[in-house]
Parts: C-alpha cells; structure tokens; sequence
C-alpha cells in the first residue's frame, strides 16, 4: 500500500521521483498522524452510517473540491480498496498542484435491492480522508444491470454546495447503466428529502455537469458506442466517457485527467514513470490524448458534443453557439 507524505521507497522505482514544495505540510502532517494509527486497514461488516450517511448536506468553500464515486456493486465491489491503496498517492500528487484540495468519496449501489445504497463523505484533505474512507462499505448490489447512478446525481445536485468553485471535477468510476427514473420514495427514505416526485435520471445529471466538470471512466470490457455509452453520454456529454484499458490504473486515469487539465501532466508522467513501466505510462497516454479538448458552451460552460457542427443549441441552458 502506498504511504502517506514524501517517503517514495514502496514505490517501483524509490527515489526516482520527489514530491514538490507545495503541499509538503500537509503531506508531512499526514505521515506523522499515519505512523501514530499504525497499519493501513479497510473493510468492515457494513459502513459506518455516523461517517457516510447521505441524508447530511456537506459544502467545501475550496477553489478546488473533488468528488470520487464508485460503483460498488457486483464486479466493481474491489474498487473501493483499490482508491484506498492509492489514496495517498492520489491526494499528496494533486494537492502539490493545487493545494487547497478537498476531498469527498461515494459509493454508488442499487436502491431497489440495498441496505446502503448510497454512502458519501464530507470533504476533507490529507490523513482525514483515510479516516472517513474506512466508513465506507461495498454491499454489491442487484441482479438487474441498472444501478443508482441517478440517486447520486439527485444528491450532488440537492446536498453539495461549493460556492468558491468553478466547474470542479467530478469522476465517476463504473460499468453499467443506471435507472432512468429516481423514485420520490428512494429520494425520501435515502436522502431524507421530503416533499419531492419521481425525478428523471438524465436531466438531473444535465444539472449536476452544469457545475461540475463530470467524468465517467468505465471499466475495461465495454463496447463503444453500445447502450452504457449512449446514456451517460446523454447524462454528462459523449466525450466525458472514458474506457479504461487497464483497470488496476483506474486511480492513474483520474489524476491523469484532473493533472492534464490543471497544467501538470508533464510532472504527473514522472510520478506515474517512477511507479510503472514505460508502456503503461505510453498506453495512458494515449488515451487521455485520444480525448478531445473539451469544447464548452460560453454561457453555462456545459460540454458541446464533439459531434455538434454549426450551430449548436446547448441542451442545458438552450444558448445558440456558433462552432
């Protein structure tokens, strides 16, 4: 498991990569609360509802908040220990970029079927985020191949507020399609939200990628094109979707992304070179440059299509945009 603060000597390659200046208080904060708890555990019997209950509204005055959500149903049950392996790594590397990073995690399952099928966190940097990710729990959801990727997007929307932001990330990891219709009674026995009706999926996600810069990175064995594409290419924008070619570098993908988009790829192609071959970093590569350059519409700053030509109506806010 990776550790926390400076100390690169689990790494592939030790010493073959030296964290910045930026964030070093923070990182050294964290090693030292990390020695005290002792070693890294994660798992439990079921989560901890005091630490991840998705009734509380949680808010991050950061200029940069992320939120990680993960599917933790049937296959994808594992992810959630694979972010926790990586989440020094992921923390100490981007906060280096923008230190006043925060963090909230989320575990996505199916509400017709499961005890808990949502479970966030407040945002939080450094060692207390490995805290509040223990409360965490993969339960593994139903048989049918829907999940509540909805009910997520209707918390987000409702219980998050990020008012010093601008378009922050967000980065979904799953495989499947999610119900198309939120249920009011899931929204109130879950979400404590009383007084609602039955919401549709896709629009709320159109409000949710509105403010929040709004990835999908899917598990490798997808099809392009076939019907997961379709639909969450009809929730956040097609080029928000991302197939993942190796799924044990699903942690590289996102901090690939957000450090590509922040101006830092260059430094994170030397972290990822001092933990990973050459070919691994080349695969990466190419495909974060096979996605394009997000183009936005200059009103709402929603995603344009990269099939749109022309004049485009933006589907968010209906603002003409000539391309």
């Amino acid at each position: 498991m990776y550790s926390w603060g400076d100390d690169t000597s689990d790494w592939a390659k030790p010493g073959a990569y030296s964290y910045g200046d930026s964030g070093k208080e923070k990182r050294d904060e964290a090693a030292a609360r990390a020695r005290e708890a002792g070693p890294r555990t994660y798992g439990g019997r079921e989560p901890n509802m005091k630490i991840v209950d998705p009734k509380k509204h949680i808010e991050s005055h950061s200029k940069n908040p992320l939120i990680i959500a993960v599917d933790v149903t049937g296959s994808m049950a594992r992810w959630p220990a694979e972010i926790f392996d990586r989440l020094p790594l992921l923390y100490s590397t981007l906060a280096q970029y923008r230190p006043d990073l925060e963090v909230s995690f989320a575990a996505i399952g199916d509400a017709a079927v499961d005890r808990w099928p949502l479970q966030v966190t407040q945002f939080a940097n450094g060692f207390d985020l490995e805290q509040l990710l223990k409360g965490i729990h993969g339960e593994g959801g139903g048989g049918d191949a829907p999940e509540s990727y909805g009910l997520f997007a209707w918390w987000v929307k409702h219980h998050v507020a990020v008012p010093n932001a601008s378009r922050p990330f967000l980065v979904v990891f799953g495989d499947i399609t999610m119900h198309e219709k939120i249920p009011a009674p899931q929204i109130a026995h879950f979400l404590g939200d009383d007084d609602v009706q039955d919401a549709n999926a896709i629009s709320t996600w159109n409000d949710v990628a509105r403010t929040w810069n709004t990835w999908f990175l899917r598990r490798p064995g997808g099809k392009p094109n076939d019907t997961v594409d379709q639909q969450w290419g009809r929730a956040i924008g097609e080029q928000q979707v991302v197939h993942m070619d190796d799924e044990q570098r699903a942690v590289d993908y996102a901090m690939g992304l957000i450090a590509r988009s922040w101006g830092h790829f260059g430094d994170f192609k030397s972290n990822m070179a001092a933990r990973q071959d050459q070919k691994k970093i080349a695969d990466l590569e190419r495909r974060l440059d096979a996605i394009p350059r997000v183009l936005v519409c200059p009103s709402c700053a929603a995603p344009i299509p990269k099939s749109a030509h022309g004049r485009f109506v933006c589907t968010f806010c209906s603002a003409t945009v000539e391309l």
